[in-house]
Parts: C-alpha cells; sequence; structure tokens
C-alpha cells in the first residue's frame, strides 16, 4: 500500500512539472480597484481550483496603457518561481482581432494576455520557449460565449487557472504560434560617439523619478564615477523637452532638497530624481518609446 502511495505521489509531482505550473496566478490589469473587476477574474479563478493562490501585481496601470503593462511585467516577473502563470490585461481592443495568447518564457513563466505589445519586453529578456494561441471553444468560461468585453475574465483568468491548477496542459492551451509577439517600437540602450542613449521605460510612480532602459554595466562604459557631473538630455518625439547637469549619486540625499540627481535604482538602472520632490511632475515627463534620453559629461 505504501509503495502504491508513493507511486502516485511521484506521479503527481511528475504531471505538475511536465505541466509547468505551480498553483499560482499573479494578476495585473487597468482596472482599478473600485469595482468588482478585479474581484470576478479572481472568483472565476477559484471556480477552477480553490487551493489556487492568487497574488496581484498591479491594477493601477493608467488606462490602455499597454507600454506600461509591458514594464511592470519586466520589472516583476523575473523575481517569482518558474511555473507561475501571469494574466495580464491592459486591452483596449477587447473584442477584436487581435490574439489572445499565452507565452511560455525560456525561464518558465507563462504570461496569459492579448497580443498588442505588452509581450514586447518580456519576450526579450527571457525568451520565448513557446507562444499558443487560446483555444476560446476549449478554454473559455461556459456561459459568456456572448460576451464580448471581458475576456479578462471570461477567457484569460479561465484559462490561467485551469492551466496552473493542472486542469490542462500548456499544449491544451491551443495552437502553436510562430516565437514572434506584437512588439511596442522604443530606444534601445546604446552608447554612441561617448553618449547613451535609451528609453524612459517607466517612473518609480510614488516619487516621479525616472527610470531608464540603460543598465549599470552600459553606464559603466562612460566611465563617469559618483560624485562626477553627467549632462541629461530628455527628447520627447525627438523634440528636446528637458536639458541640466547634475551628479551622479548612490542617494538622494547626496543634493540639496529639489535638486537633480542621477543614480541606479534597485533594479540598477541608470535613474534620475530630484531629492523629496517629483520629477516627472515638475518637468513634465512620461515614459514609453517615444519618451528618450541622452546621457554623456
Amino acid at each position: 500500500m505504501k509503495n502504491i502511495l508513493a507511486l502516485f505521489i511521484t506521479f503527481l509531482a511528475t504531471t505538475s512539472l511536465l505541466f509547468g505550473q505551480n498553483k499560482t496566478v499573479v494578476f495585473q490589469s487597468d482596472f482599478g480597484l473600485k469595482d468588482g473587476a478585479v474581484s470576478a477574474m479572481k472568483g472565476v479563478a477559484m471556480g477552477v481550483d480553490s487551493s489556487l493562490k492568487l497574488f496581484d501585481l498591479t491594477h493601477e496601470i493608467p488606462a490602455y496603457n499597454i507600454w506600461e503593462a509591458a514594464c511592470r511585467l519586466e520589472q516583476t516577473v523575473m523575481y517569482w518561481p518558474a511555473g507561475t502563470v501571469f494574466v495580464s490585461v491592459v486591452d483596449p481592443g477587447v473584442g477584436t482581432q487581435r490574439k489572445s495568447v499565452v507565452l511560455k518564457t525560456n525561464a518558465g513563466h507563462f504570461i496569459v494576455t492579448p497580443d498588442n505589445g505588452t509581450l514586447t519586453l518580456i519576450a526579450q529578456s527571457e525568451g520565448i520557449a513557446e507562444i499558443r494561441e487560446i483555444d476560446e471553444v476549449f478554454n473559455r468560461r461556459k456561459g459568456s460565449e456572448k460576451s464580448y468585453t471581458f475576456h479578462g475574465r471570461d477567457v484569460y483568468a479561465y484559462t490561467a487557472a485551469r492551466l496552473a491548477s493542472g486542469t490542462i496542459s500548456y499544449e491544451q492551451v491551443g495552437k502553436l504560434l510562430p516565437k514572434n509577439v506584437m512588439s511596442i517600437a522604443y530606444q534601445k540602450p546604446m552608447l554612441e560617439n561617448k553618449k547613451l542613449k535609451g528609453t524612459i521605460y517607466i517612473l518609480d510612480v510614488q516619487y516621479g523619478n525616472l527610470w531608464t532602459n540603460i543598465d549599470a554595466v552600459l553606464f559603466e562604459q562612460l566611465g563617469i564615477q559618483k560624485g562626477e557631473i553627467i549632462n541629461l538630455t530628455i527628447f520627447h518625439k525627438n523634440i528636446k523637452v528637458y536639458n541640466a547637469k547634475m551628479p551622479y549619486t548612490a542617494t538622494f540625499g547626496a543634493v540639496a532638497k529639489g535638486k537633480p540627481l542621477a543614480y541606479l535604482n534597485s533594479l540598477l538602472q541608470l535613474s534620475f530624481a530630484l531629492n523629496m520632490d517629483n520629477f516627472a511632475a515638475v518637468h513634465h515627463i512620461q515614459t514609453g518609446g517615444d519618451w528618450t534620453v541622452e546621457v554623456g559629461r
């Protein structure tokens, strides 16, 4: 009897590894928490398997801001165990011909989302192991066929829960697609003629600090040491909107209140702030592929 039980446990564990799920679902959306939309998605997931572990990445993505959805995934996914299933619903094209997909990354994470640019960054950083189009005949909440405007509840949360729980394998999500995704154009980080170029990737939104996609390794090639002065120029749609010199420091307190500084953020990316003030608000700076920076001496 003990041997049979041991074999059964081994079978369950092996099946879980093959399916790739760890019974964890992480939700992201632009829904906010003012109504029941997020709760409805979680309710659908619990209806599939009440033992699932459900978490929130954020539901405060600005409405329709696909770029920020891409950035928040990039910022967060790497810290979760392989097998975690993410649901990202920033979907201004809901009900149109854009594909509903599940991306499996080379690191073993699953992203359930519309293929509308949300996967731009995570597909590059973690790579694409496979991508499958959700078969809505098989993977859609029963009774929701006449609903066209809440795929987050009816398709994405439902499919994610089925995948995370092991109710379906990844292969049962739907047909295999080519290894490419819809991508948003942006300035990739580069060093050219002793100047760094990059994109204002995202805001440290609580404080208005500007985070770029220029990492510490590339920044070090500029040869600037802590305490030295750098020159920052910001462009919006290739039009210069800001230019100033500031020190590169380790801490915000290294400059006077309200003064600008450059620093490496918690992700070791070159960033800019006003000490105890809001850089983005003061200088009317936003983020996305059409907001770029140039950094030099």
